[in-house]
């Protein structure tokens, strides 16, 4: 992931941790009573889109097609992934 694509996923999950700062004591003792490491919120907004719409951070990650590795290799790209990453109505798309 490009460095854009590192601030924003450091933003929206430094919004999810800021959230468990305003809990009621009610909320202290549910299930989530802690914030998650940011790795494992990460895996959760790609694994889970109830999760991932809660907090608004979408990531996609797929497979290039024929097509799209055909025009990787004519710029001598060797990527064979695309990332795409939207929070806060913004979206950065990079290749891996």
């Amino acid at each position: 992931m490009n460095k854009e694509q590192q601030e924003l996923l450091g933003e929206a999950y430094e919004n999810y941790c800021k959230s468990f700062e305003n809990q009621t004591l009610i909320e202290q003792y549910s299930f989530d009573t802690d914030p998650m490491i940011q790795l494992m919120f990460l895996n959760k907004c790609k694994t889970n889109p109830e999760f991932s719409e809660k907090w608004g951070l979408k990531i996609e990650e797929r497979e290039l097609n024929d097509d799209e590795l055909n025009i990787a290799n004519l710029f001598k790209q060797t990527s064979n992934k695309l990332i795409t990453i939207t929070y806060n109505d913004k979206t950065i798309e990079s290749y891996e």
